[in-house]
């Protein structure tokens, strides 16, 4: 069999192969001689596997960072994670705070679904893409729904985007995980002409809110959210400043753009 640089392969008792690959790390601490520099060695089911975890960790230690991996579990990154999301301290990628109900979804899709399976006290540093992948078809051959298996794995993508940010680990397992597509159709948009037929089929006292929010473009919780002073009757405008989320209370809409003026259609008359 090839050598191959900075990796051994080693035959199970099993009889299968297992490929440990190593690299030495200057800038590690050795626990137990307190001395600098560590072989640092991680063990993979295959050879390309081995061969990429080495190729990253000695791109790493060139850039300055420690090739030792955290110690820091899946469980714990999880709270983490979440714990940060809440307070506003970790923002998504677009610089924005998460809102309370993405942070409840990521919440659920984690330990209803991911833990569960990968373990919680899993190293952060030893999920592999294979395992990920596996569970992708695992819940496809259970027959989720395409967007539950997208939904589920966002908030892992979140995690490993925080832990590469963190140092805490130097390959993201979730980079080029194939997901599988997610074509819902778009919900039909009723012609104003046809709103203004629904509109009036309802009993009265619903009209101005349906009205609202078919004319307007609002979200529920941008509806709950209104206020006297957001409507400027003399104007036809409505000013979107804030939203109601069920368990947070008022929070800010759900992008910088949801906060906006809307004019509502002016050849429309409640009555």
């Amino acid at each position: 069999m090839a050598a191959h640089e900075g990796i051994v392969v080693k035959q199970r008792a099993d009889g299968k192969t297992s490929y440990m690959a190593h690299v030495w790390d200057s800038r590690a601490t050795n626990p137990k001689t307190g001395k600098q520099g560590v072989r640092v060695r991680k063990t993979f089911p295959t050879l390309a596997a081995a061969k990429g975890w080495r190729a990253d960790a000695t791109s790493q230690m060139h850039k300055g960072v420690s090739a030792k991996p955290s110690s820091l579990t899946l469980g714990q990154a999880a709270d983490q994670w979440l714990e940060g999301a809440k307070s506003g301290a970790i923002v998504n990628r677009s610089g924005d705070a998460y809102k309370p109900s993405a942070v409840r979804g990521y919440d659920q899709a984690l330990k209803l679904r991911l833990i569960p399976r990968l373990g919680a006290g899993t190293k952060l540093s030893d999920v592999r893409s294979g395992d990920l992948q596996r569970l992708v078809e695992k819940m496809q051959g259970d027959k989720l729904n395409a967007s539950t298996i997208r939904n589920t794995f966002m908030p892992l993508r979140a995690i490993y985007r925080r832990a590469i940010e963190l140092e805490d680990v130097h390959v993201n397992p979730t980079t080029n995980l194939r997901l599988p597509s997610a074509r819902g159709t778009r919900d039909r948009i009723a012609a104003p002409d046809e709103g203004t037929l629904l509109i009036a089929a309802l009993p009265i006292d619903e009209r101005a809110l349906w009205a609202t929010a078919m004319y307007a473009g609002l979200r529920l919780g941008e509806l709950l959210a209104l206020r006297w002073e957001d409507v400027n009757f003399a104007t036809g405008k409505i000013r979107v400043e804030r939203a109601f989320d069920p368990k947070a209370g008022f929070v800010a809409p759900k992008s910088q753009a949801g906060k906006r003026g809307c004019r509502s259609q002016p050849s429309y008359a409640i009555t």
